[in-house]
């Protein structure tokens, strides 16, 4: 019996190697159900990083879920502790406040230590402002103080006059500092050019109402751009492309032609962009990927792999458990140079950065999965 059972497997295997393909690799995550939980309110590249992570969940044979929060610190509590008591696997937590995420994620994983959690945009201090971490959380990030600098660099290519006799060029910053650790992290890259001299902030502005942040962007752009008169206004620094699309549309208003630049993308930033109008340049990751990027680490981290992890080249063993996603910038002349450009066929058009996935950690069973 014992020698037809061998044969039989031998026959099975042999007729998978004829057809082309090999027998699935075993799946520790198949099964499992996920969840991406975003603090903000929807917008264009986070329902790009939902579509993504889903995706990718789904191929790895897992069920996943999103909810956005409405910017609101008790609805993100509140779901992430919803989801631990529903039994989830695994969360992908998105924009948790400094203030509050190290301890509140604590006592959550102390209470439900089964559950893996992986974080975007998330640092963790305590009440000291002592950075601290979280055994078995990954937290991920932009580059995002490189995605500042590469912005002030397009500014700065626009007068290189100003450069030649040392005078600083004058921006109009749109920022919220102490808002998301994200826009702190930017302003860190941004104010490297304050220090030196090579740019002078004029002000601050920032939107007024967040559940609807491009229309009270444009009236407060409005209002502030008016201030000026035509001359004193280099160019608008945006630390988010939401915000920017109100700028841009304050711009068209009055009829200014004063350049901007922004972080982030998304079909309607390129559509502006493709107007040749004031939009310059945008600096940002490919949000398309994103997704994919977060729900690999969380998969990793569930299946106890964390050595994968840090194999990765976005791995950075400082602090610890962190890792970055490498940005690119997406200029003005690139989406003008194709036809029909959107988020899903830019890579026609960006550099070859921008598609690259070899950043990503994986691992045999990972790669069979999403391959299928």
């Amino acid at each position: 019996m014992r020698k037809i059972i061998t044969l039989c497997l031998t026959v099975v295997l042999a007729a998978a190697c004829l057809a082309g393909c090999s027998p699935k690799k075993n799946n520790p995550v198949e099964g499992k159900k996920v969840a991406y939980i975003m603090y903000m309110s929807s917008s264009s590249i986070f329902e790009m990083w939902s579509e993504s992570f889903t995706k990718t969940a789904e191929a790895l044979g897992m069920e996943a879920d999103t909810f956005f929060c409405g910017d609101s610190d008790e609805e993100w509590k509140n779901r992430i502790l919803q989801c631990a008591k529903d039994g989830y696997d695994g969360l992908l937590v998105s924009h948790g406040g400094v203030d509050f995420a190290w301890e509140f994620l604590t006592e959550v994983l102390d209470k439900y230590p089964n559950l893996k959690i992986a974080t975007f945009d998330t640092s963790f201090r305590d009440e000291n402002e002592n950075t601290k971490t979280i055994d078995g959380v990954v937290q991920l990030f932009q580059q995002d103080s490189g995605l500042a600098a590469v912005l002030v660099e397009e500014i700065l290519s626009m007068y290189p006059e100003k450069a030649e006799k040392k005078e600083p060029v004058h921006i109009l910053q749109v920022q919220e500092e102490n808002y998301i650790i994200a826009f702190d992290r930017r302003q860190v890259g941004y104010q490297l050019y304050e220090a030196v001299g090579q740019i002078r902030t004029l002000e601050q502005m920032a939107p007024e109402d967040h559940l609807n942040p491009v229309s009270s962007m444009q009236e407060v752009a409005k209002k502030v751009i008016e201030k000026y008169n035509e001359g004193e206004i280099d160019a608008i620094w945006c630390c988010y492309d939401a915000y920017a699309r109100g700028v841009y549309q304050a711009l068209r208003e009055l009829g200014s032609d004063i350049p901007m630049v922004s972080v982030d993308i998304c079909d309607e930033d390129i559509q502006f962009m493709a107007e040749g109008k004031n939009w310059k340049a945008c600096a940002t990751t490919n949000w398309m990927l994103n997704g994919e990027f977060a729900c690999r680490v969380l998969a990793l981290e569930m299946a106890g792999q964390y050595d994968d992890i840090k194999a990765a080249s976005s791995y950075y063993e400082s602090p610890g458990m962190w890792m970055e996603i490498p940005s690119v910038v997406v200029t003005q002349e690139q989406v003008m140079s194709g036809q029909d450009i959107t988020v899903k066929n830019l890579s026609d058009v960006a550099e070859d950065a921008y598609t690259d996935r070899d950043f990503m950690p994986s691992c045999d069973w990972m790669d069979s999965a999403l391959k299928d």
